[in-house]
This record gives structure tokens, sequence and C-alpha cells, in this order.
């Protein structure tokens, strides 16, 4: 299987397999992940995997395994093969969800008018499905940073996607201090070899992710190794990157810059450091005003009844004031 796939990779590190099945433990198998090449067509990315699927299948055939019903989500696919109803191979696909290549109506017309351009992250979504519907009540472009594994990950992520609003995985890193740390998440020293799983299994659970910003990760982003190992993967899948700027010490951007990987950072104030409408309100201000200083600005807020209140209030003065609402993704280069 691996020699199969060889032909749909082009770069070192496009494949990468754990071999633990031994015949004798029911909860080992031999893992293989397998990333195509980003770029092309949506045609050209669903012939590429239904070619190496087929590649695949012939192996398991010819070794006598049988295949359970493919499971996708996003640009992740998951196929698990069996021999006597044990699984012992489970292969994982990234195949990257191309990245929008024509700029959107609405952007054509705010750069054609001359307007600075304001995207709003609006992350530590995943808990709490009231208040992701309270920000599907807002009609502007926002994007909805999900952190993984939490009771409404999934849904909220299909919903938004769905609704039109873009979606991205708040990846959740160590921060300093490392306070209500997240089950899962980044930090120095962990196995390099750990990364690519832990981050698939994060995917899985915020589906159409089409980009990540870091959850606190004060201490993650500031670590060259680590942040050089997160941009390999963030190439791979083709995703952009936003760095929350959670410390002055971060790599982050850098790194992302460095290694190709299409990225911004936050340039304005947190939007809800004080969670009270009137001083959401004033950063607000700060960042239609930081907008219109740089031409564009990424702000980024929380799902708090405050902050929503104030977006509902502000968000509808912007076009007027000559700060056209865009993407994260629009922002990053």
């Amino acid at each position: 299987m691996i020699h199969a796939s060889a032909g749909f990779s082009k770069q070192p590190g496009d494949i990468v397999s754990h071999l633990q099945f031994d015949g004798s433990h029911a909860d080992r198998a031999d893992r293989l992940f397998v990333a195509l090449p980003a770029g092309g067509s949506e045609q050209s990315r669903r012939a590429s995997v239904a070619s190496l699927i087929q590649s695949l299948d012939r192996i398991a055939t010819s070794h006598n395994l049988t295949r359970d019903a493919e499971t996708s989500s996003g640009a992740l696919l998951r196929l698990d093969y069996r021999s006597g109803g044990v699984i012992t191979t489970s292969v994982h696909i990234v195949a990257p969800i191309a990245a929008r290549t024509a700029l959107p109506a609405s952007r054509q017309q705010g750069e054609k008018n001359g307007s600075a351009r304001l995207a709003i992250i609006l992350d530590d979504l995943g808990n709490d499905r009231a208040a992701a519907d309270a920000i599907f009540a807002l009609p502007y472009p926002l994007t909805i940073s999900v952190l993984p594994h939490h009771a409404h990950s999934v849904d909220i992520a299909e919903e938004a996607h769905r609704r039109g609003y873009e979606v991205m995985l708040h990846l959740p890193m160590q921060s300093v201090g490392n306070e209500m740390p997240e089950a899962e998440e980044l930090h120095p020293g962990m196995p390099a070899d750990d990364i690519p799983v832990l981050f698939e299994q994060m995917m899985q659970s915020v589906p159409n992710a089409s980009g990540v910003n870091n959850h606190q990760g004060s201490e993650a982003t500031a670590d060259p190794a680590l942040m050089e190992e997160l941009m390999l993967l963030l190439q791979k899948w083709n995703l952009f990157y936003v760095d929350s700027r959670t410390t002055a010490a971060t790599v982050a951007y850098d790194t992302a810059q460095r290694s190709g990987v299409r990225s911004g950072f936050r340039n304005v104030p947190f939007l809800d450091d004080v969670v009270e409408v009137s001083a959401v309100r004033k950063q607000l201000e700060l960042a239609l005003r930081g907008a219109k200083a740089k031409g564009e600005a990424i702000a980024i807020g929380h799902p708090h009844p405050a902050t929503l209140k104030a977006l509902s209030e502000i968000l509808p003065q912007a076009e007027a004031r000559g700060v056209h609402l865009v993407y994260a993704s629009d922002l990053v280069h």
C-alpha cells in the first residue's frame, strides 16, 4: 500500500506509516497517512482520490482484505481494511481542498470602492450551540473558529459552512501558565510523529475548516521547532494560518511565511478582553480605525453576548465608514 501510494505524492514526508499490527492485539492496526498534492481543480482532486482508492483496493483484494465504508470530513478521508473481521490497516488520506482563487464579488466591490478591509474571527466555538446560533443571526462575512472535540464542534462547523461563514480550526496550543488547557494540545517537545496524528483527529471534529488559528499558545507559538512542524503540516493540508498573537515572543507568523503557508496575524487589539458592551464597542472602533490606517486588519473576539451585541450595533456602520468586511482567508498572503 505504501508503494501504491507513492505514485500519488510529490514530496518526502507526504507518506507516513505507523506499523503496529501484530495479529495478537485487536486494538493495533497499521496506519498509513497519505497527503495528496495541493492545487488543481475540485474535479482533479476527486479524480486523484478515486484513483488512489482503486489502487489501494486492488492491493487489499489480492491479500483477501475487505474494506469498511469510507468516512470523510472536509479534506480528510479514512479507509479501514479488515482481515477476518479485524482492522489490520487504516489509511488516512489528506486531499487538500483548493483555496479560493477568484475574489468573492463582495470583496471585488470593496476593492473597487477603495475600502479598507477588516476580517473578524470569532473563536472558542464548540460548546455553546446557542452562541453559534446568535452569530448566525448576524448577516456579515464572519469567520468562525471552532475548538475541536467539544460537544457541538462538528454540528457548529457544518452549520457555519452551510450558511456561508468561513470555518477555521481553533487549534489548542500550550500557554505559558497553561491555565485551563484543552484535553489535547500542541506543546513544545512533543514527538514530531505525534503532531500529524493529533492534528488529523482535531480536523475530523471541525469539518470544512479552511484555516487555523491558535487557541492560547503563548508557550507553543514561541517554539521554533514546533512551529516548523506545524507549518509543514498546514502546507500539506493546504490550510492558511492566522497567528492570534497571544504573546509578543511568537514566531508562528514568521515561520508560516518562510514555509510558504498563506498567513496573517491579529494586528488590532482583541475585541473583548473586557466583556462589557461599551468596552467591546471601543475595541471595535479601534479595529475600524486600524483597518483604515493599515489598509486591512484582522480582529479576534469571542461569542460573548456583549460582543455579539456590540457587533450588531457597529457592523452595520462599517461600509459607510469606508471599511469592507471580509473573511480571514481574504487577508492572508
